[in-house]
């Protein structure tokens, strides 16, 4: 169990940052989904950006994962269609809760009870689509 507390320490430390950015604020949430504000398109490219480099530079040091094997990254399959129902499936759910999955955990954290309701509905729905997954076109 001790090997996780860097994990539950970097959870704890990106819950802190998300909260500080207000990236977990319902407001700005609405705004971004109004074009009204680049905040949240600000802290997600960001994200994407960080995360792009990380990769990169984790590839040619040829770091290891937890499991002991090399960082890559599998490829997908070429579509259109199933990214933009899924995205916009995604959306719709996180325009109607006012959170994505990571900031559904730290909302509970920062004493929003209600979101434990949508955790349920979220875990709810994966399963679901693990039940139906083999008879959706893919």
């Amino acid at each position: 169990m001790g090997k996780y507390i860097k994990f539950l320490l970097v959870g704890m430390f990106f819950g802190i940052v998300l909260v500080k950015s207000e990236a977990v604020s319902w407001y700005r949430i609405f705004e971004m989904f109004k074009f009204q504000s680049f905040h949240m398109y600000g802290i997600i490219g960001t994200a994407i950006t960080t995360g792009v480099i990380l990769l990169f530079i984790s590839k040619k040091m040829h770091l290891k994962n937890t499991q002991g094997s090399y960082l890559r990254v599998p490829l997908k399959e070429k579509g259109l269609v199933r990214y933009l129902v899924g995205g916009s499936i995604f959306g719709l759910g996180w325009a109607l809760c006012g959170a994505c999955p990571g900031p559904m955990y730290i909302l509970v954290g920062t004493g929003v009870l209600s979101m434990l309701i949508v955790i349920i509905a979220a875990i709810a729905g994966t399963y679901f689509y693990g039940i139906i997954k083999s008879k959706l076109p893919h």
